[in-house]
């Protein structure tokens, strides 16, 4: 274990204040993230743990003292992690916004803009919406974005909380707000994560609403749910299970299929032909979470395999670095892939 010295400079007690939030909650963040111990006493902190980890605070630090002009939310330290682990060497990203999406101030009197700022800036891939700016947070997020830009079909495959989904959706609505598409449609499998939920009450929309609600989600946070309500009235957003696909050809639409790793090979084939003129697809999916019946095979892993060497098409597989979520979460993820590993070399110790 080793010990590194860093002094907050120059000194400012509201801008410190604002970097260890109440109670040095956001210091106690960093420290559950990066397995440290951090010492304070006034500007002077001092970090404790193995060599590389405490350069890495060190930065993780700098950046926060950087943006502590405000007051900082756990988010922000969380993010400052996830930042720290891809650019260790930079004191800032280019355009790196605090959250994912920078939202403006509600007016519900105004008008939202319809001019949107160039799709750049510096060499951090922009998407517009109407609340806000998103910004790819790791290299392989950015390479993600520019894959879906400049590739009717993309795939993009990794663990929980990558962005997969999220990211998907932002470029719909990027697209969408910049009149490149007609509309956005959105789809997942309905299938039950390990658990049998019985027959569900209500109409088609009611029915399954429980699947497509994450979507619902990341639409929410990036339209408004006002704007989302009148999109799907005018039919500009429509989402719906994978099933009701079957037949249709989706011209000049960005067509999202989620939870790809539950579609059979039958349904994967059948949504990739579904794609028209003027269309763009992205399919997300993480194949260390398939719900399908033991025995079955995940049409997203049948894809990867058949799809490999076509041209057109981009895969982009994300990593536990790319989580954007608790960092227990990555933490969470190494354990399952290294338990995983061990029963897979038991089991083949067995059989030979």
């Amino acid at each position: 274990m080793v010990e590194l010295h860093w002094q907050a400079q120059p000194e400012d007690n509201v801008r410190l204040s604002n970097l260890c939030g109440t109670l040095d909650a956001n210091l106690r963040q960093l420290e559950t993230a990066f397995d440290v111990v951090i010492l304070r006493r006034s500007h002077d902190f001092r970090v404790q743990g193995n060599a590389e980890t405490v350069r890495l605070v060190r930065t993780a630090l700098e950046r926060l003292w950087q943006r502590a002009g405000k007051a900082l939310t756990l988010d922000d330290v969380q993010l400052a992690y996830v930042e720290t682990l891809n650019w260790p060497d930079e004191a800032e990203p280019q355009s790196a916004p605090t959250r994912w999406t920078q939202a403006a101030p509600r007016a519900e009197s105004v008008e939202p803009p319809t001019d949107f700022p160039p799709e750049r800036t510096g060499e951090a891939p922009v998407l517009r919406s109407r609340k806000g700016r998103v910004i790819a947070r790791t290299p392989r997020q950015a390479a993600y974005i520019e894959a879906i830009r400049t590739h009717d079909i993309t795939f993009g495959i990794g663990p929980a909380g990558t962005g997969k989904t999220f990211l998907a959706v932002a470029c719909a609505v990027d697209a969408f707000e910049r009149e490149q598409v007609e509309r956005i449609i959105l789809t997942r499998p309905a299938v039950e994560a390990g658990e049998r939920l019985g027959f569900l009450p209500g109409d088609l929309t009611q029915k399954v609403d429980p699947y497509l609600r994450p979507l619902y989600d990341a639409l929410y946070d990036l339209m408004g749910s006002e704007r989302v309500a009148k999109l799907f009235e005018r039919g500009a957003i429509e989402i719906a299970p994978l099933a009701f696909m079957r037949g249709r050809t989706l011209n000049h639409a960005f067509v999202i299929l989620d939870e790809a790793q539950n579609t059979t090979p039958e349904q994967m084939k059948m949504f990739l032909t579904r794609i028209g003129i003027g269309s763009k697809a992205v399919v997300t999916g993480d194949l260390t979470q398939v719900d399908l019946p033991r025995g079955a095979k995940s049409g997203l892993a049948e894809a990867v395999e058949v799809l490999a060497n076509v041209r057109g098409l981009a895969f982009q597989r994300f990593v536990r670095e790319d989580v954007v979520r608790h960092p227990l979460v990555a933490r969470i993820v190494d354990a399952y892939e290294a338990f995983d590993a061990a029963r897979q070399s038991e089991a083949l110790g067995v059989t030979r």
